[in-house]
């Protein structure tokens, strides 16, 4: 039956989106899981042990997920099938990626301006091929946090499981920074979501690969994801950068400060544009169409 109602909430998520007539009336779950980190975060990351403090937080933000989740599944299939397509984020993905190469397309100030709505580093200095990769790596790391993984724990666990992995996701992408603030108190989040992503990046980089027939460079895509700085960000995106035949990753500025990190697949192509971006976003759905038809396949046998 999990494979079923995500099936349909695959296929509804690609439809709609996320329409503003909607979330312009009414406040979105991501909305009050961020609300709920940040109570947390006020309460909780203060005093000699901060590490407990986020250990509480986790805690709490998944036992309050879990619990919703039941509930919810109460109501039936049908309301399943809605909150799944909700926590869903393939077509509004592909959109905001797709945005990037049609300002690029206008000028490299447009490109920056739109990248800089979806990555966390410096954009000021970027030329087309920054802002291309940013682009493309935010493609393939969301592909992952965004449409695979949710996906994923719905079949493992329904409603409860997926709003579980939104949840930690979602603390992880507030406090699981390794600054002198979250250090100690979001370790516990964001060493959870390292672990609620292992398998879900690793199906996401399989998924680009068969897709894009591939799976010949498996070994390669491989060797490449360890050469990223996340245990798990690195395997979506090696798989990304072997299709498109690019070079991603590298070096970029985060709060003023160069950070010189390796290529991942250094030999591919440096000087991108805003082709390589569209390749990325077809890339995106034939993985997801890869992955609809798995659930499709699932829910039959």
């Amino acid at each position: 039956m999990s494979a079923a109602i995500l099936s349909a909430a695959l296929v509804l998520d690609a439809a709609l989106g996320e329409p503003n007539w909607l979330w312009s009336r009414l406040t979105h779950p991501a909305v009050l899981m961020g609300r709920a980190v940040s109570w947390c975060d006020t309460r909780f990351n203060q005093g000699t042990d901060k590490r407990k403090g986020g250990i509480t937080t986790v805690a709490l933000l998944l036992a309050g997920a879990i619990v919703l989740g039941l509930v919810l599944s109460l109501f039936g299939p049908l309301v399943e099938m809605i909150v799944a397509a909700i926590l869903l984020a393939q077509r509004s993905l592909v959109q905001h990626v797709q945005a990037v190469a049609d300002a690029l397309r206008l000028s490299v100030a447009d490109g920056r301006m739109m990248v800089a709505r979806i990555v966390s580093r410096d954009t000021a200095q970027m030329d087309q091929g920054d802002i291309s990769r940013a682009a493309i790596e935010s493609a393939a790391e969301n592909l992952s946090d965004g449409v695979i993984a949710p996906a994923f724990w719905f079949l493992i666990a329904g409603l409860p499981g997926i709003l579980a992995y939104k949840a930690v996701n979602t603390a992880d992408s507030m406090i699981g920074y390794r600054t002198e603030k979250y250090e100690e108190f979001g370790w516990a989040a964001a060493r959870l979501d390292d672990v609620m992503n292992w398998i879900p990046a690793r199906l996401t980089a399989l998924l680009i690969a068969l897709s894009s027939r591939l799976l010949s460079g498996w070994g390669a895509i491989r060797d490449d994801a360890g050469l990223h700085r996340s245990p798990n960000a690195g395997w979506p995106e090696a798989a990304m950068a072997r299709v498109l035949d690019v070079a991603l990753s590298g070096p970029r500025i985060y709060d003023g400060e160069r950070h010189n990190l390796p290529f991942v697949h250094e030999d591919g192509a440096h000087d991108i544009g805003p082709e390589s971006i569209d390749a990325a976003t077809r890339t995106l759905w034939r993985a997801w169409g890869l992955m609809l038809a798995l659930c499709v396949v699932i829910a039959i046998f």
